[in-house]
């Protein structure tokens, strides 16, 4: 299948999506098609241009081509727009007029979708184990400095060599407590484990539970094949994660890719290249992967980009700026799809001429110049050619979307993820036996051993203490007020009878002591 259901007339080749229609006196006698070739749709993209320039549009049009080639896609829908994906779309004056100028009959359609949800509200719950995260992504989670990142690791060293699961945080927190009480020990064998790291690391967990981030971590952890599902007319599920209520917490958002992404690349095998990519991923409002940052981190998003595409997975970043996406990670974007860009500062300007440079230029235009210029929904778009060389940049009008264009109604989404196949499967947590549990079953069981020598001690003592102090100076009529008075004679008496028991118990057990030697000897 092809990337144009729904669209009649002049459509994309077999194996290819169609972007939309190159403009220019050049094409006006042989009109040029802007295609993406599948077999190198897993060379990645990237999708850039200012706000209300049409990306979301883009990213929509290229979900649902993927989708009509039986790719499936993951992406994260940071407004709501992209919902509609599952819902028939109408034919609209616009979306007429634009499919006639690009040479296409317009032709409505809707699409298999999976809607998720971190928070479990707006689609399936999308859960991870402490484990799986790893105490990498976990320190940039938490922001941990160096120091505290080196204690998450010695955590989860003991934890593995225990044996402990790391399923969710009171599991973590109850190693960690388990750390701070054995920092001596630990510090000997892993190096120096600071109790206030371990207090820092805690605190910050607490921020975490407060912005919600504690409903992630557990189990039924989603399993990836979850999104690769296609449906039974053989077209790809479109998985959209409601990301509007997460933009609150960007850190846990750009972890939470990022750890996706790592899970894939560690599950799936190399395949090497495909005729089309096992799974597409858009990431909306890219920056938020890249802000602020460590470099050990963008290093690992940088390997990760480049060598998943092996493993048949292709990348999209959607971002307002170019500039937001770090140059290492920006080389390995092959597809690129540029939506105007404003220069009224500085910065943008220096945008501009970012974005014109990465270009393989055509001496029809100016690239630069163009980007000011470009309509809404209208882009500049340079894909890989079938050697892999970059395509010569082309201004081109994008086709429309076939489904609806803006969200569902909550009403709609709701009927939507009732009748899903995954109903039921992820909506209820599983609390299973893991750290927490075993290391408060270890305390209670130590804090019991501890107890029980004290308490037949002290019955012992007090038996032979009490029996002295009745025989030589109990029975005595009580004062006023219930309260006996004790005379000094009385004290004397009761002097002598500790320091007699004391004399009885330790010459008793010399006795004994004499007596289990001696029997020993004479054997």
């Amino acid at each position: 299948m092809d990337g144009t259901r729904g669209m009649a007339g002049p459509m994309a080749e077999e194996g290819t999506i169609l972007i939309g229609k190159a403009t220019g006196d050049a094409h006006k006698d042989a009109p040029k098609y802007e295609e993406l070739l599948l077999r190198l749709a897993n060379r990645h993209g990237l999708v850039t241009g200012a706000t209300g320039t049409g990306k979301t549009v883009t990213l929509q049009v290229l979900a649902e081509g993927f989708s009509n080639a039986g790719v499936p896609v993951f992406a994260a829908d940071i407004k709501g727009d992209l919902s509609g994906v599952a819902a028939m779309g109408e034919s609209k004056e616009p979306f007429v007029r634009r499919a006639a100028d690009i040479g296409v009959t317009y032709a409505a359609d809707s699409f298999p979708v999976t809607f998720w949800d971190l928070f479990g509200e707006s689609g399936h719950p999308v859960r991870a184990t402490v484990s799986e995260m790893g105490p990498l992504l976990l320190a940039r989670l938490l922001d941990l400095n160096d120091t505290q990142e080196g204690v998450l690791n010695i955590a989860f060293r003991v934890a593995d060599e225990q044996g402990l699961l790391l399923l969710d945080l009171k599991d973590l927190r109850s190693i960690l407590a388990y750390v701070a009480e054995n920092a001596s020990a630990l510090s000997a064998q892993y190096g120096n484990v600071s109790t206030q790291s371990v207090g820092a690391i805690q605190r910050q967990l607490l921020v975490l539970e407060n912005q919600k981030g504690d409903f992630f971590f557990g189990e039924p952890a989603l399993a990836i094949s979850d999104l690769m599902r296609i449906d039974r007319d053989g077209r790809g599920v479109i998985n959209i994660l409601a990301a509007d209520k997460l933009m609150n917490n960007p850190r846990l958002y750009a972890t939470f890719l990022l750890w996706l992404l790592s899970e894939l690349f560690e599950q799936l095998p190399e395949v090497g290249d495909l005729d089309k990519p096992k799974l597409v991923f858009f990431f909306d409002e890219a920056h938020m992967l890249f802000s602020d940052a460590p470099k050990a981190l963008v290093e690992a998003v940088e390997r990760v980009v480049r060598l998943i595409r092996s493993k048949g997975v292709g990348v999209y970043f959607v971002t307002q700026n170019p500039l937001d996406v770090p140059e290492t990670v920006l080389a390995q974007l092959g597809n690129r799809v540029q939506h105007a860009l404003r220069a009224f500062t500085p910065r943008d300007q220096r945008a501009v001429r970012a974005a014109a440079g990465t270009f393989r230029q055509n001496p029809a235009f100016d690239t630069e110049k163009a980007i000011i210029e470009l309509g809404v929904g209208e882009a500049l778009v340079s894909v890989l050619e079938g050697k892999g060389a970059p395509s010569m940049v082309e201004r081109t009008l994008i086709a429309p979307p076939s489904a609806r264009v803006g969200p569902l109604t909550p009403q709609e989404r709701e009927r939507l993820i009732a009748a899903s196949p995954l109903k039921g499967h992820y909506d209820n947590a599983v609390d299973r036996e893991s750290a927490y549990e075993i290391l408060t079953k270890r305390a209670a069981e130590a804090a019991a051993a501890k107890q029980a020598p004290q308490q037949a001690g002290a019955g012992s003592e007090g038996g032979i203490l009490d029996s002295l102090g009745g025989i030589l100076g109990g029975g005595q009529p009580a004062g006023k007020g219930g309260r006996r008075t004790v005379t000094v004679t009385e004290r004397v008496i009761t002097n002598v009878a500790s320091s007699a028991a004391r004399t009885i118990g330790t010459q008793l057990g010399r006795a004994i002591l004499r007596g289990i030697l001696g029997s020993m000897t004479k054997r």
